[in-house]
């Protein structure tokens, strides 16, 4: 569960979030908004990448915002990027090891990593290297990297961007599944309003750095608000 209570960040004169408060209980949840709405400033103070001014953010009763980024990755909180960070002279098995030896003691990285390429269905190309990786495999990848090491919240940032519709239902699933078989709640965004509303039972939209509304899906997307403010309806 994330409790988020008064954040605000202020960068100059501008906040790109301010006062947010909210909670987000479901397994899955959504994160949408229009550009500019303080969804990535968001992700980067759920990261450790930006302090707010003031407010508090609670991840399964954890306080956070007083945690390293490494301390927080220690924690449980892992995230993908919009540009995948596959590192591309390193295996795609690597580039898990890379995770595992910083969150895992030796005895436990190679269970872990194995079981996260098994789930992201990586084992056949685990030893081909990052450079000749396609998209879909590769974000697979980034999507594995978040599983190793016992996950408690993993944040994916338009993670279905740039696939196809066959490779966006893979991982539609595979994202679906997380929750069971690894414990972690996942929070997801995504333009994509379709996805998200395949995805996530429960979805905040931000607005100019505010909450307009949280709650469950289907019901947050009928919103008048959000349809004016985000799906550009009248």
């Amino acid at each position: 569960m994330i409790e988020l209570t008064n954040i605000t960040v202020r960068f100059g004169g501008i906040k790109p979030i301010d006062q947010l408060t909210a909670t987000l209980k479901a397994p899955v949840a959504g994160l949408i908004g229009p550009n500019g709405a303080g969804k990535t400033t968001l992700l980067n103070v759920l990261s450790g990448f930006v302090k707010p001014e003031e407010g508090s953010v609670l991840v399964s009763g954890v306080p956070l915002l007083s945690l390293s980024p490494l301390n927080r990755v220690k924690a449980g909180l892992r995230r993908s990027f919009q540009t995948e960070q596959v590192v591309e002279d390193m295996s795609a098995r690597d580039n898990l090891y890379a995770i595992a030896d910083h969150v895992l003691p030796a005895a436990e990285r190679t269970q872990s990593v194995e079981t996260a390429l098994s789930f992201v269905r990586l084992t056949a190309v685990a030893d081909v290297m990052g450079a000749r990786l396609n998209l879909f495999q590769r974000r697979l990848v980034e999507l594995g990297k978040c599983l190793v090491g016992k996950p408690k919240l993993i944040l994916l940032d338009e993670p279905a961007a740039g696939l196809t519709d066959e490779e966006g239902a893979v991982l539609k699933d595979l994202v679906l599944a997380i929750p069971q078989a690894f414990g972690a709640q996942v929070l997801v965004i995504d333009h994509d309003v379709e996805l998200i509303r395949a995805m996530c039972s429960e979805t905040m939209v931000l607005d100019y750095g505010r909450l307009l509304v949280v709650g469950p899906t289907a019901e947050v997307l009928e919103n008048e608000s959000v349809r004016r403010a985000y799906l550009g309806e009248i």
